[in-house]
């Protein structure tokens, strides 16, 4: 899977994560691989994540199962290579993108509601949340866990408030059953 976006986003943060729910909670192995822009912050940066049952062959992703895009610029350059049958998800907010027979688009506004909670930087968890709830390869529980354990002691509420919101986005809003 493939996380892009900007600096600043917790883009690379969101690849740890995943990483994280996958091997120390969902029992399997992960690779992650990031990228920066030059810029500190602003530039373009991604996150590849590769999870599998058994150890990875090769760490690099040619084209993702799965991509979440929180920029525009990361729409232009990483939206159309996706995997048919994968999932895109996007911040609409952020990302103006088009519909695709192929892959099942998914729009969370993760950015609005990250401000709604009271601070724009859970954008990612948000995003998480909702990727939890439409992906098969990390379960909902083992990436909240893995949220709650990477996050500082006094961000935890707010957090797991964020990653909430996106799995409920998911359910509730886009009528998408979570996957168990």
């Amino acid at each position: 899977m493939r996380f892009a976006g900007f600096g600043g986003q917790g883009i690379i943060s969101a690849g740890r994560i995943t990483g994280r729910a996958a091997v120390i909670h969902d029992g399997k192995h992960a690779v992650l691989i990031q990228s920066y822009g030059p810029e500190a912050r602003g530039g373009a940066c991604s996150a590849e994540v590769v999870i599998s049952s058994s150890p990875a062959t090769y760490p690099r992703i040619t084209v993702p199962e799965v991509a979440v895009i929180m920029s525009q610029e990361a729409y232009e350059k990483y939206g159309h290579d996706i995997q048919p049958g994968g999932v895109l998800l996007v911040d609409p907010d952020l990302v103006e993108y088009e519909g695709r027979d192929d892959v099942r688009v998914v729009p969370i506004p993760a950015t609005r509601i990250a401000e709604r909670l009271g601070k724009r930087i859970v954008a990612n968890v948000v995003m998480l949340g909702g990727l939890a709830a439409v992906w098969d390869k990390v379960t909902v529980e083992g990436m909240l866990e893995a949220v709650l354990e990477s996050v500082p002691p006094h961000t935890v509420d707010l957090n797991r408030r964020a990653f909430e919101e996106g799995v409920k986005y998911v359910e509730e809003v886009l009528h998408v059953a979570q996957k168990r």
